[in-house]
């Protein structure tokens, strides 16, 4: 198991002061459950509503109710793998607003090009850096700020 950030960030957690809204909404997509529970656990503490799915067909599922501001999604899950996932999550109408950012172990060029063709926006290699996610999330908070 890859946990989803680097130890000296998982330092940073009790420090965390909530500056997201709580109205932004997340989803996570990961078959292994620690990570995606971790992570999940990450970004309600950065005041996101989160969900999480631990199957590609579960997420695409829960994108029409839920519908997530972002999703990360693991690229090698069995069944429905990563891009898969992405390309139907992409063809529903709140698929189409949502930011995919790709949240995995694989981290060549290929597969950053793979993910790209795939729909993302953008490619994270596990474990992701807590600065980068709170810089995705305020990101995400401006955009629906001036829309």
């Amino acid at each position: 198991m890859r946990a989803p950030l680097s130890p000296a960030d998982a330092v940073q957690l009790n420090e965390l002061s909530v500056t997201t809204p709580r109205a932004r909404r997340v989803l996570v997509i990961d078959d292994d459950r620690d990570v995606a529970d971790s992570l999940a656990m990450l970004l309600d503490l950065l005041g996101c509503d989160v969900r999480t799915a631990y199957s590609g067909a579960v997420g695409v599922s829960l994108v029409s109710d839920f519908q997530p501001r972002i999703v990360f999604l693991d690229i090698g899950m069995p069944g429905m793998n990563g891009y898969e996932t992405a390309r139907r999550i992409r063809s529903e109408p709140a698929g189409r607003r949502a930011q995919l950012i790709a949240l995995t172990g694989w981290g060549q060029d290929l597969d950053k090009k793979h993910t790209r063709e795939a729909g993302f926006d953008r490619h994270l290699v596990k474990p992701a850096d807590i600065d980068i996610l709170e810089e995705i999330l305020a990101a995400c908070g401006e955009e629906s700020q001036q829309a």
